[in-house]
């Protein structure tokens, strides 16, 4: 909170060329602070779903700044539709490819192979691989709701502490849901800042360090979770564990079901892999180059993948192609309000730029000895504090920090190392206004202290170490392209 209210105070200094410019930009900075303290309040204290909320905080710094209500207006609206645009499609097609590999038992198969050939020595060590694994494609709450019957079982298998076992898979969960695309967070952020963001870059960068931080912070912290809370699992779920170990007959194999899991990161990095190795790649017009830069898309690396997926999984699984197919409608109503979120987000940050506050805040941090990485990870996670919400804490710093990644000519690392810092500032500190965190909970039978201890900690140590990893690496990155 403190950046921005030294933003809000130091802004009118910065751009003080004359009493009407000081006037202007005073008034522009309150208007997003008082935007910011309305998101939160609606999404806090009201429980207002977070579109109508970041449709209204729109509307506040829209018409607060003087750009007038019917613009305000029409700006929000023509951003929605341009970030729907760009990340609405990813997000359908990576809904559809999760619910696939679970239908058809790929996930399953991933699961029984890896925690078959783990010993209790190695069980936390393989849970969090399996977390990173089944966390690439799914999102955070899917891939939960696919994990807790299996961490259970592992549990009371292995007779190892709940938290041994629970707290790296759910660190392997949580950090690709912070770091990496397709998630809806990261796909979002990168979709603010269209000049610079790169899929497959910030894939490229986001994979290692998400592994890394998963290897430093989960099998580690989770001796000492185990310890603060030296709990047993919960017989509730045995029944529903058990059930999740389906016979090895009627699964896919492993092999192919770690390929399609994978496929659709390896076909995202193929045109960044290109890029690197021969610059300009992405502008050539040989049939070789557009073939790559065509199914290097996003948009068809994904629907690709869903398609290799249905077909290969299918067969494998002797299931009927009906069910394969009912499978991607029934994933599009849990996404249904991640989209409309998303989409406002990117509305949001149409108000900003439409009403120079970008330029405001560029300006700021050019003039600043503080680095836009810790200035994007200090907003994200204020933001995730008070709202609870991943996703707007994403998006509403991404929006703010937009205009001034373009001032500065920010280069394709620098925006991806961004994305990254406020992707793990948008996962600090999960505590009782989170979802997350009551699904934790009652999922794992703990109490509020105890989820606090395991979890949140959890969280913030994900959280600070990515950002530690970023700043190093901005050491030896140019901002400027």
């Amino acid at each position: 909170m403190q950046s921005i209210l030294h933003l809000a105070s130091s802004s009118s200094l910065l751009l003080s060329e004359s009493p009407a410019i000081r006037l202007d930009n005073t008034r522009l900075s309150i208007s997003l602070v008082l935007s910011l303290v309305v998101l939160i309040f609606l999404v806090t204290v009201v429980k207002l779903h977070p579109f109508i909320s970041l449709l209204c905080a729109s509307l506040v710094v829209g018409i607060g700044s003087g750009l007038g209500p019917v613009s305000t207006l029409a700006s929000f609206t023509s951003e929605f539709g341009n970030t729907m645009g760009s990340v609405g499609i990813l997000i359908g097609l990576g809904a559809m490819i999760g619910k696939v590999l679970m239908d058809t038992g790929a996930t399953d198969q991933v699961v029984n192979t890896l925690v078959a050939k783990s010993s209790p020595a190695t069980i936390a060590w393989i849970m969090a691989l399996i977390g990173a694994l089944i966390g690439l494609p799914m999102f955070f709450e899917v891939g939960l709701v696919i994990l807790v019957p299996v961490i259970i079982l592992v549990a009371r298998r292995t007779q190892l502490p709940l938290m041994r076992v629970a707290i790296p898979t759910l660190a392997g969960l949580s950090i690709m849901h912070a770091c990496v695309p397709p998630h809806p967070g990261p796909l979002a952020a990168l979709s603010q800042f269209k000049e610079t963001g790169n899929v497959g870059l910030t894939m490229m960068v986001g994979i290692p360090f998400a592994l890394i931080t998963l290897m430093l912070v989960g099998p580690l912290f989770s001796k000492i979770a185990s310890r603060w809370v030296p709990i047993e699992a919960p017989t509730d779920f045995l029944a529903k564990s058990e059930e999740a170990s389906k016979e090895e007959s009627k699964l896919p194999s492993f092999s192919l079901s770690v390929s399609c899991i994978l496929l659709p990161a390896i076909l995202m990095l193929l045109t960044s892999v290109f890029e690197i190795v021969n610059p300009g790649f992405k502008n050539r017009t040989d049939s070789f180059a557009q073939t790559i830069n065509f199914i290097g898309n996003p948009v068809m690396a994904l629907a690709i993948s869903l398609i290799v997926s249905m077909l290969v999984l299918k067969v494998a699984s002797g299931i009927s192609w009906k069910t394969v197919n009912d499978s991607l409608g029934a994933s599009l109503p849990a996404v249904a309000g991640i989209l409309l979120i998303v989409g406002a987000g990117g509305g949001f940050k149409g108000v900003l730029v439409s009403t120079g506050i970008g330029k405001i805040i560029g300006t700021f941090v050019e003039h600043s000895n503080i680095s836009i990485f810790l200035l994007g990870w200090i907003i994200a996670a204020f933001v995730r504090i008070a709202t609870g919400s991943a996703t707007v804490s994403i998006l509403t710093t991404a929006g703010i920090l937009s205009n001034a990644m373009s001032m500065m000519h920010a280069s394709p690392m620098a925006t991806t190392l961004l994305v990254i810092a406020i992707g793990a500032g948008s996962i600090f500190l999960s505590h009782l206004n989170d979802a997350g965190f009551w699904l934790i909970k009652e999922y794992f039978g703990l109490s509020v202290g105890e989820t606090l201890k395991t979890w949140s900690i959890l969280e913030c140590l994900l959280s600070v170490v990515v950002l530690v990893l970023v700043m190093i690496t901005s050491i030896f990155v140019p901002i400027a392209g």
